[in-house]
Parts: C-alpha cells; sequence; structure tokens
C-alpha cells in the first residue's frame, strides 16, 4: 500500500510543481526526469546524485510511521467458505510521517543563490499538497489511467487523512540534519502526514454450526421429554469456482410428499435456517432470480454429515 502513495506523492509534484519541470530543449529522457523526486535519505548521497542531475529536485523522506488510534476500529467481517467462518478485521489506520525538502545543483556565485531557486521550490510543492488535500487517487490521476487502474480498490477512490505542514512541525529536525553527514546543512522542510489503511489477514473463527438439538423435558419425568432441532445451510453458485454464497434466494421445507412445512430468504453470506423440527426425512426446494428451480433434495434430520447445503450447478 506504501508504494502506492509514494507513486501517487511523486504523481503529484512531477505534475504540479513548475520547478521541476525541465527547460528545453534538450529535454533529459522521462528516466532522468523522474529522479527529480527521490525517497532515499537526503544524504551525501542523494547530494551527489542531484549534482549530478543538474536538476533541481525534490526529496521526501518517510521518517515516521505511527498507528492512528483515533481511527481504530474493532469491526469485523464474516463470511464463509468450505464449512469454516472466517472474521476479517477492518483495516489498522496508520500515519505516515514524511519531510519535503528542496534541492538545486547550482553553486553559489555572485550571480546565483540556489537557496532562493529552493525556497520556490518548497513553496511550489506545499501549494501542491494544499490544493490537493485529502490526497484522493481518483481525483489526482487521470480518470481511466493505468496508473489510476493499478491503486488497490481499499484507496482508489477513497479521500485518505492528510495533514500538510501542521503547526507542531517536524520536532526532530535538528536530530534528523544532523544524522545525514558532516556536510549537512539545515534545510526548512514541508512536513507531510497521510494515513493508510493497514490491511489484516482473515481469521478463522471456527467450523460452522449446522445443527442445533435442544431437548426439553421435565425434572425427573424422562417420558415428557420433547425434541427440536435447528438447521442451517447456505445455497451456492457452484459454478463458479470457487462457489459463492446466494442471498436472497428462496428455500422451502416440505415433507416428502411435497407438502410445505417452512420457507425463508437466504442471508446476505446465503445462509438459511430452519427451526422447531422433529427427527426425520425432510425434502428442500430452492430458486433464485431466473435460474432453473434445481430437483429438489431430500435431507435426513439430524444429518449424519451436519451439511445441508444447496447448489446451483
Amino acid at each position: 500500500m506504501i508504494d502506492h502513495l509514494e507513486s501517487l506523492l511523486r504523481f503529484m509534484l512531477m505534475d504540479g510543481v513548475p520547478g521541476l519541470r525541465p527547460l528545453p530543449p534538450p529535454n533529459p529522457p522521462p528516466a532522468v526526469v523522474a529522479e527529480q523526486v527521490g525517497f532515499q535519505p537526503p544524504d551525501e548521497g542523494w547530494r551527489t546524485q542531484v549534482s549530478n542531475l543538474q536538476l533541481n529536485a525534490l526529496n521526501v523522506y518517510l521518517v515516521d510511521v505511527r498507528e492512528n488510534r483515533k481511527l481504530r476500529s474493532n469491526e469485523r467481517r464474516r463470511s464463509v467458505e468450505a464449512g469454516q467462518v472466517f472474521n476479517t478485521p477492518a483495516p489498522a489506520q496508520a500515519d505516515f510521517h514524511y519531510i519535503v525538502s528542496a534541492w538545486s545543483p547550482a553553486q553559489i556565485s555572485p550571480a546565483v543563490e540556489p537557496t532562493l531557486d529552493e525556497h520556490v521550490l518548497l513553496y511550489q510543492a506545499l501549494a501542491v499538497f494544499l490544493q490537493a488535500a485529502p490526497f484522493n487517487p481518483s481525483r489526482i490521476y487521470p480518470p481511466g489511467s493505468p496508473l489510476l487502474a493499478s491503486v488497490p480498490e481499499l484507496i482508489r477512490d477513497s479521500d485518505l487523512p492528510t495533514q500538510v505542514a501542521p503547526t507542531e512541525g517536524f520536532t526532530k529536525l535538528p536530530e534528523f540534519w544532523s544524522t545525514m553527514g558532516g556536510n549537512a546543512r539545515w534545510k526548512p522542510v514541508v512536513y507531510l502526514v497521510v494515513t493508510l489503511p493497514v490491511v489484516l489477514e482473515r481469521e478463522i473463527a471456527g467450523p460452522m454450526v449446522t445443527t442445533k438439538i435442544t431437548e426439553y423435558r421435565q425434572s425427573f419425568k424422562p417420558e415428557t421429554a420433547e425434541v427440536w432441532i435447528q438447521i442451517g445451510g447456505h445455497v451456492l453458485d457452484a459454478t463458479l469456482n470457487p462457489p459463492v454464497p446466494v442471498p436472497g434466494a428462496w428455500v422451502q421445507l416440505e415433507t416428502l410428499g411435497g407438502e410445505p412445512l417452512q420457507s425463508t430468504i437466504t442471508s446476505s453470506l446465503g445462509r438459511f435456517t430452519f427451526e422447531r423440527l422433529q427427527p426425520g426425512n425432510y425434502r428442500l426446494r430452492w430458486r433464485a432470480g431466473a435460474r432453473p428451480e434445481p430437483t429438489p433434495r431430500t435431507i435426513e434430520v439430524p444429518s449424519p454429515t451436519g451439511e445441508y447445503d444447496l447448489q446451483f450447478i
């Protein structure tokens, strides 16, 4: 996910900052121009790269990552596959902290003051970020472009929480520049914080309960025992691999002679249940939309296998 964010940042800056566009002619090849926005540490190696490039450049350096606990959620999305129940946690939210600095390859002379060029470049980058915040790939990339199509669906059309130049600033800036080598000098930066979802792995909740048997009796009177059974299953579209649940399907429980007993509609997970059944043999009939109605299925209650699923094949 972070690689898509950084590709987005590079596109925004290269597309929106006039100071990054090389003067024609000659035009450097696109691969060289892309190096005008770099994500490596702004140390001696970066300074050498900018000098060799002979073009103004912006350095976008990730300095910190922290969970955004204000956006933490305990929500779980439940799904069922092959009789197993899965819970998928809502994505965690993490704040990615960047400092953006501007760099000129020019040498100081009576006629050239590269620091002023860097200030202009930093100002232009700040304007681009403020104009686009909150960052949304569908508004930044051209509609229908391969760049937009490559963005994960989770964030493709989402407003990513964005803080541009927050008032508290990057408090450890003096310490940061002191670690960038002996020749490093203090530079002003644009402090940028973007919040991204962190996708978590789904968890196995356990097997789906398909049969529940309840017995009622008066104390110390076995002859008063009364057994009721609840069954549950899924309607599945088995023409797909793997089969997928069919929500909104009609399911009817009948006697073997075809007498209707109960009917229901499957849930959003394609699940149906029938309650207060006595042990014995029954028949299930089901249909959904324009699909041909399958041959009714005969079931035993309770099922020796615990399986009551119905399929369109």
